[in-house]
């Protein structure tokens, strides 16, 4: 997978709220850190921390792409970051988050992500 398509799946699969879809794009051993600060390692803990966020504070959010890149760093190798805007976060009441500003930054390795950072923007 290239860094664009990798890109493209993953604001799918968010805009989806798929937390499984998402931890597919995943190396068996790689880690994330989502935009809540869970440190997830490995497919199942990503779908697990992922579709928490989905069913929380992600329920109803939106997600639009903004400026990014990825460059290759050697064959099968790829540093993808990638800007976005999230709309529809809401807290624990239900009350609507103002729109979060985040950036990702992932290492894709021929196996998938070995490293995924999610993490907004102040």
């Amino acid at each position: 997978m290239t860094g664009e398509e990798f890109i493209r799946a993953f604001a799918q699969g968010f805009g989806a709220g798929d937390a499984v879809a998402l931890s597919t794009l995943m190396a068996e051993g790689g880690t994330a850190l989502t935009l809540t600060g869970q440190w997830a390692e490995g497919k199942d803990e990503v779908a697990t921390s992922l579709a928490a966020e989905f069913a929380g504070i992600f329920a109803r959010a939106r997600l639009v792409t903004g400026k990014g890149s990825a460059r290759s760093l050697f064959p099968g190798c790829f540093l993808v970051r990638q800007r976005f805007v999230i709309t529809g976060a809401v807290d624990e009441a239900g009350t609507d988050i103002p729109r979060i500003g985040a950036v990702l930054v992932a290492v894709l390795g021929r196996d998938g992500v070995e490293n995924l950072t999610f993490s907004a923007l102040s």
